[in-house]
């Protein structure tokens, strides 16, 4: 006879002997291997030892760790790598738990516009439709904000020295 299936803080806490603390991203799936959530943590083994503990928790993460037979864990260098993984992840698989960055909300880049006789620098978030060179994506918009003028103007300089050496040829 089949044995019923492990779920809920069983299930996690069983993970939790496999974890250490390195930086990545989580996701938790049904038994139908749907992917109900995706996370990311500083520290693996702590974020997901709190799914483990069996009270505390809202209704909804309840109902969400209930319904969890499975996690898979991908592991990165920084936090700020885990970040821009568990995003992407969010967007392209838009588990039922996420309730954030289910919609068009991104990371900022910078564009360097070539619609006008001038390139303009701004900042960018969303689609890349706008022709020209995008760099990025930052982790928030302060980090777009740290990059000094004179970066941002070398890089200009750079790119225009290779357009202008294209039409010299």
């Amino acid at each position: 006879m089949n044995e019923p299936v492990q779920t809920g803080h069983e299930v996690i806490q069983n993970y939790l002997k496999t974890l250490d603390g390195s930086p990545g991203v989580y996701r938790m799936l049904n038994a139908a291997s749907e992917v109900l959530y995706v996370g990311k943590a500083r520290n693996l083994k702590a974020r997901v030892s709190n799914y483990a503990r069996p009270s505390g928790h809202s209704g909804r993460i309840a109902r969400m760790i209930s319904e969890t037979v499975s996690m898979m864990f991908l592991t990165t260098r920084t936090e700020t790598e885990a970040l821009l993984l568990e995003q992407n992840l969010i967007k392209q698989l838009k588990p039922r738990y996420n309730v954030l960055l289910r919609d068009d909300k991104s990371f900022p880049n910078i564009l360097i516009s070539r619609e006008h006789a001038f390139p303009q620098l701004k900042k960018h978030r969303g689609k890349r439709s706008e022709k020209g060179s995008y760099f990025g994506p930052f982790a928030s918009a302060g980090a777009v904000e740290l990059l000094s003028p004179v970066d941002i103007r070398s890089e200009i300089a750079r790119r225009a020295e290779s357009i202008l050496n294209r039409y010299e040829r």
